[in-house]
Order: structure tokens, then sequence, then C-alpha cells
């Protein structure tokens, strides 16, 4: 087996997980419609109804506890299904963000996010990540949970809030703060909501002031949660999860995806952590204190329709504000892109949303390698063609190995034939006189095989690191290639590729099968075609790939061949 080999058997993995993943998307489809990205979309949207949760979207209320201890939380009946209903819109804007806060609920209905542009080429409307129109649903809400029947004071996602002024804008501020407020009927009781924005950054500060001042203690629950409708893949050949996705243990993490959620509600304790809803490129989050004691948990609504919508949350400990005092609570929302750097350092294990597969222990160091090179040359198509050398220099022994033992194998090829000519009637002696002469050349037959073996997990981690990272979307190389997440417009590098595999096959030696050397003839075409659909990063690499293989194997083998 040689390098072409390698890559054929890696694509065929990769195609074939694809495959896997899309048919279990076809042999039982979520109900979803498609997300898209685009500002000719969004404009469309704005123009449709809001979408209208019919089922119960509020957390069920814990009653009876009077403990600290999340884990301990009784649940009560749910209360009366409400419609998703909007107020007064509140437009943030600073340097990364365009927010629309809903004076209902003090729910974030609307995030775009700047830096990010729906296509460089078609579209240069910035990605529309949260949005309460139908079919792209995806919203941020919190809210209050009353636990005793004394005081009951519950302002949830549903009640109004009022604000001073209708727009923000950071502008050379270091921070801007938006306060909601939400005053109880009688006047006692006061829900202060306030989002705090800074410069360049996708994390938002969420603190929740109560004041009690009336003459009984209230004690209840913070929820905040995250509601949102499923997506289908856009490419049924790079399916990607979307879905929940909690922090578990330390640094582990567990997904909770859209059909475990419809079968089952979450109900679990965690110390801090996260929630989060995660999709290709981007992501929202919910981090709590790390100190705290969260209760994560899940409920759907419109469950027998085409339009179900997911939510995702937590809930804390049990709060008490006595009479005449006040109590804050702070957490952190994260909207935006998947910047893996980043996120790791707001909360441990955050980073793992970055959703590399079961080789995240290899991608991971990979990312890092590719991220350091990018520091250096400042284009991700040069990172690209670098991290490739790299790897290709820490594999060189290996793959000289089986390049030798290929180049041996080619020179006995004639020989193997006459062999397998004269004892065409005869296996045993057929594969007694084959073992006999590869031990006079002191060929291994294995000796192609085994050491590209152990490179395969190395290729299908970097497939998942150029495929996962926002960083490779729409990255700019040169010329024609200025969106390495997209496909190549022209088919150029595809057409490299496939030739760069059809001159591999030259250097290999000649199946003696006419069948499978037919075969063989016939994948550099077929890989082109498939390639063609591959994001140009990814083709990138493969390229690269196969013409370092090609100098290797050539060199190796004009070398074997002239020493006799």
């Amino acid at each position: 087996m040689d390098t072409q080999r390698l890559i054929l058997f890696a694509a065929f993995m990769l195609v074939s997980m694809s495959l896997w993943q899309s048919w279990q998307i076809q042999v039982n489809p979520p109900p979803s419609r498609t997300q898209s990205e685009s500002a000719s979309n969004s404009a469309n949207n704005a123009n449709t109804q809001p979408s209208i949760p019919s089922g119960n979207d509020l957390p069920s209320v814990p009653v009876n506890n009077t403990t600290d201890n999340a884990s301990s939380v009784q649940m009560s009946t749910p209360s009366v299904a409400t419609k998703m209903a909007s107020g007064q819109r509140v437009r943030v804007k600073t340097d990364v963000f365009e927010i629309e806060i809903d004076t209902i609920g003090g729910d974030i209905r609307r995030v775009a996010l700047l830096d990010y542009p729906n296509d460089v080429n078609h579209d240069p409307s910035p990605v529309v990540l949260m949005n309460d129109k139908s079919g792209t649903f995806f919203i941020s809400q919190t809210g209050l949970l009353a636990s005793n029947k004394e005081s009951n004071y519950a302002p949830d996602h549903n009640v109004t809030y009022s604000i001073d002024k209708s727009s923000y804008e950071l502008g050379t501020q270091t921070e801007i703060n938006v306060p909601l407020t939400w005053t109880s009927e009688d006047g006692q009781f006061t829900l202060t909501k306030i989002y705090t924005f800074y410069p360049g950054k996708y994390e938002i500060k969420v603190r929740h002031k109560i004041t009690n001042n009336s003459a009984l203690a209230w004690q209840g629950h913070l929820y905040r949660q995250l509601q949102r409708t499923n997506i289908e893949q856009a490419s049924m050949f790079l399916h990607t999860y979307t879905g929940g996705m909690i922090s578990k243990d330390v640094d582990g993490f567990e997904k909770i995806d859209f059909p475990e959620m419809m079968e089952v509600n979450l109900n679990r304790s965690n110390k801090g952590g996260w929630i989060s809803m995660i999709q290709h490129y981007f992501m929202g989050a919910w981090i709590p204190p790390q100190n705290s004691t969260e209760n994560y948990y899940t409920r759907v609504t419109n469950k027998n329709t085409s339009d179900p919508h997911y939510i995702l949350g937590m809930i804390s400990a049990a709060q008490v504000v006595n009479p005449n005092s006040s109590l804050e609570m702070t957490d952190t929302l994260f909207v935006g892109p998947k910047l893996q750097l980043h996120i790791k350092e707001l909360a441990p294990g955050l980073d793992s949303t970055v959703d590399y597969g079961f080789l995240s222990v290899i991608a991971h160091p990979i990312y890092w390698l590719l991220d350091q090179i990018q520091n250096v040359v400042g284009n991700w198509g040069l990172s690209i063609i670098f991290l490739t050398m790299i790897i290709k220099g820490l594999f060189y022994k290996l793959s000289a190995a089986s390049y030798k033992s290929m180049a041996h194998m080619r020179k006995v090829t004639p020989r193997l034939k006459a062999i397998q000519e004269q004892f065409k009637d005869n296996s045993a002696e057929k594969n007694k006189a084959m073992m006999e002469l590869y031990k006079k050349e002191k060929i291994n037959p294995l000796g192609g095989c085994l050491p590209v073996v152990v490179q395969i997990p190395v290729f299908i981690s970097l497939y998942w690191v150029l495929l996962e990272s926002v960083e490779m979307r729409q990255a700019d190389f040169m010329l024609w290639l200025n969106n390495l997440s997209a496909p190549d417009p022209y088919y150029i590098l595809p057409l490299i590729m496939g030739v760069s595999m059809f001159v591999q096959q030259k250097l290999n030696p000649a199946p003696m099968d006419p069948v499978q050397a037919k075969v063989m003839m016939m994948l550099p075409v077929i890989f082109t075609v498939f390639f063609a659909f591959f994001p140009s990063g990814l083709v990138l690499y493969w390229v690269v790939n196969n013409l370092l293989s090609i100098s290797q194997q050539w060199y190796i083998t004009r070398s074997i061949e002239k020493n006799g």
C-alpha cells in the first residue's frame, strides 16, 4: 500500500462516515427547515411572522425546595402555554454585533455577526446567527421562577420590560450597558436585566438584579435557556453536527441531539459548566459562575408539527431575597464563531464545541500547529501548505519505507507475473514460489502497507480540522481561491489532484489482475469528480500531499532502480 492508496482509503472512510450520517438522516429525518445565512433570505424573513411555539416553553417551576442543591429540585406541573409575542425592539450595535433585544422577556431575538459575511463573492451581508423568524428560529431567553406561594413574583420571559432607549451603540467606549426593568404591579418587586457588551468580544455579560421591597422574603430560581429549530445540512457529503451540547465532569462534554430531546427531557445537576446549541462554525452558549450549582434541562415544544422548537437550559439553585434587600446574579452569554483558542478561556471544555469527532486528541494539536503557522505567514492557504509539509516531514521515514517496498515490488513484478502464469492452475505452488521470491529478494509484502496505516488517523484528523475550523470559512488564499471553505469555482484544484493521482499510479507496480488495473485507472476520474464538491482548503491539502508524495516516491524509486 503506498501513499496513494492511503489517501484513497482515508477518503473512503470519510465518504463512508458521511454516507452513514446522511443515511441516518434519511431513514430517521428530524422535522426541520433549511437555515439560510444569506441576507436575501433574512430580508424575506423580516416580512414573515415570528415563529410561534404551540407548547409551553417555560421550564417547570421548582417547588418545595429550600436547599441550595439543584439536584434535589422537584418539578411541578408546567404552566399554561404562551405565544411567542413581540414588543418593542431594542437595537444594539458593537464592532462585531448587530443585536435586537425584545422588551417581551428581554430576550435576544436577533444576532448578526458583522465580521462574517454570508458569501464573500455574492452576498456580503452578515450572517444572522439568531433570529425569531420561522425556519431560522434561534433565540436566548432568561427569567425567574418563584418557588414559594407566599411570594409569587415570577417575571419569566413572557413579561414586558421597560427601557429608556430604543438603540445603543458601543462606538469608542470600553463597554456599554443595556438595562431592562420589570416592576410588579404593586411596585414592591423589581427585576433589572443588564446586558453588557465589549469591543471585539462575542461574550455578553448578563446580570439579573432582584430588588425585593415587599414584607416577605422572595424565594425562587433563575433560568437561562436557548431555544431553536433544527436546520438541514447543506451537503450530504459534509455533514456536521447541529444540536445541543453540555459540559460533563471537569473538561468533558456530552452531545444532547434533537432526537434525544424529543424522546426524553434532560434533568441533571452540574457544578458550573456550560450549555450550548451548536452548528457548523457558530454557536450560542450560556456559562454560569463555575462555583454555582445548576440543573440542566431540555424540553420540546411543537412536538407534533413540522417545526418543533428544541430548548436547552439551566436553572440555578434556590435563591432567597429577604425583605428590603437585593441580589445580583451574573452569567456569560456567548453568541458567535467557534474560535477555539478564545472560547477555551471562557470555561473548561468549551472548546470541545468545535467538533473534531473521535480523533479530537490528535486534531487539537494539529489545529494548534496550524494556528501557529498562520500567526507567522498570515495566510490560511499557505498555512495549510506548510502544515502539510511538516506532517509529511514527520512521516518521511515511514513513507520512505513504504516507497522502498513498492520500488522493490515494482522490480520483481515481471517475475511475479511469470510465477503467476507458470502456476495458474496450482494456487499452493504459486503462493510458495512467490514467498520464496520475497524471501530471496528480502521483500516484505506488507512493508508498503503497515508504515502508512499509522498515518491514517492523522489524515482524518486534519480533514476534520480543515472542515470544522471557522478560521477556514471564507479564508482567502490567492488568485481565484478567495474562500477556502467553498469548492473551487473553476475546478482547477480537483483537476490537479486527479492528475497527481494518475501520476502516482504510474510510479506504482501495475496490478497483475487486469480488472483491478482498470478499476485503478478509473479512480483518479472518480475522485476528481468527488473532490470537486469538497471545500478548496481540503483539496489544497490533498494536492500538496500528493505532489510531495510523488517527489519522494520518484526519488526513492529512481535510486533503487539505478543501483540495481
